[in-house]
């Protein structure tokens, strides 16, 4: 209860000075690629105050820093519990970037094999190039994790819940496994947010989350961010300044009004989401349903006893083929079709048509990718009005009992 109060009040106010220029109540945006300095003694000054890292809230180049970006930095990292965060310019730039400070030739990375798509290729195509070596373990196979750490290794990285079947990992185990070995333990965190989830509080050395997503809030950025320990940020940020992929100061400006309701609309998501899950799974259009806040899930225990919240997107396979499961996609009036999650509006996408479109039908079958495998980002619209879109759309295509929310609980229609 405390902590969900802190975070509510952290999202509002965290990382923003208190008096800000020209008394305005928000963040202004530092819009500007370059900051000047009075004379060469101010500039030199400057530079020399640079070397001992205390600079203060003083920039040169907006590649290194900028006032609104640092803003939106001290208030990711008050959410997550860290020391420190860097913002990026998108999620992924986020993971390529904390990886090329951590490995280098000879090193050895360790991964889940349900990370993000493009997170297994840069690891497994471009890091390859560069001399570092990897292995993908299966996820929750704890022993099999252990096995695989070399000398070599430098990191364990995972998603918690993963994409799009919401596996959660068992965050201190794994620290614990890591920890023995020296071993750096990396969490995407992007689907359950610090409202749901801290992976530093058991020992992570690093979470990672896509800003676009539910950080933002409302569809209208791109950005990543990594918090942790100073020192480690402080070498990522020197990363982040030689490959130039930080954030611009307007997604940023945009972040920090997003921030503010995190707590809101995660909330009230996760009550969806549950509710939603809970109507699939007991409906008879529904092969199965994947969600780590329903007792049929392989990691619901774990998920009960390591997060607050069970997150907003619901995965779910339809007794269907691919072509019947698209157009109950296709009826559904309240969410949009589209890639993304964690927004204000609801998306809906048939899995194998987003991500993995390139594979062949084999190629997704390896992966565990379905034809009939739908996954809904839901929203903060009405309850009642998603589960009855939802109802609505099934009963159509599939000739299904109709089902209607009434009072709370799920009925069927005479």
């Amino acid at each position: 209860m405390n902590q969900n109060r802190n975070l509510k009040t952290g999202a509002v106010h965290a990382g923003e000075q208190r008096l800000k220029p020209n008394h305005a109540i928000t963040t202004p945006i530092a819009q500007t690629s370059a900051f000047t300095f009075e004379n060469t003694q101010d500039l030199a000054d400057y530079q020399e105050a640079k070397l001992w890292g205390e600079q203060g809230h003083r920039y040169d180049y907006g590649r290194y820093g900028n006032p609104t970006i640092a803003a939106a930095e001290r208030k990711l990292a008050a959410l997550d519990g860290a020391e420190a965060a860097c913002l990026f310019s998108s999620g992924m730039a986020a993971i390529t970037t904390t990886l090329l400070t951590l490995l280098s030739a000879g090193s050895h990375v360790i991964f889940t094999d349900d990370c993000y798509r493009r997170t297994r290729g840069f690891i497994t195509l471009f890091l390859k190039r560069f001399g570092v070596e990897a292995t993908s373990v299966p996820m929750g196979d704890y022993d099999a994790l252990a096995a695989a750490i070399r000398p070599t290794t430098k990191v364990i990285l995972s998603e918690s819940p993963t994409n799009p079947y919401l596996r959660v990992l068992d965050i201190p185990r794994v620290v614990d496994i890591a920890r023995s070995r020296k071993v750096k333990v990396i969490i995407d965190s992007t689907f359950a947010t610090p409202v749901n989830q801290r992976p530093l509080e058991p020992g992570a050395d690093l979470v990672i989350h896509s800003a676009t997503k539910y950080l933002g809030g409302h569809n209208d950025l791109i950005a990543g961010v990594v918090s942790g320990s100073a020192y480690m940020l402080a070498a990522i940020t020197e990363s982040r300044g030689v490959l130039g992929n930080i954030s611009d100061p307007h997604p940023a400006w945009l972040l920090l009004r997003g921030l503010k309701t995190l707590a809101l609309r995660i909330h009230q998501q996760n009550r969806t989401a549950l509710a939603v899950a809970r109507f699939l799974h007991g409906h008879p259009a529904v092969a199965q349903v994947f969600y780590p806040g329903l007792p049929s899930h392989p990691d619901y225990a774990l998920a009960a006893g390591q997060m607050s919240g069970f997150g907003g997107v619901v995965s779910f396979a339809l007794n269907a083929d691919g072509a019947t499961t698209g157009a109950v996609i296709d009826r559904l009036k309240i969410p949009y079709i589209g890639p993304s999650l964690g927004g204000v509006e609801s998306l809906v996408g048939q899995v194998a048509l987003t991500t993995y479109s390139d594979l062949s039908p084999e190629e997704r079958a390896d992966l565990g990718i379905t034809d009939n495998l739908v996954r809904l980002a839901v929203g903060i619209e009405d309850t009642r009005d998603i589960i009855n879109d939802l109802a609505q759309a099934l009963d159509a295509v599939l000739g299904t009992t109709t089902f209607s929310l009434e009072n709370g609980f799920l009925l069927r229609s005479e």
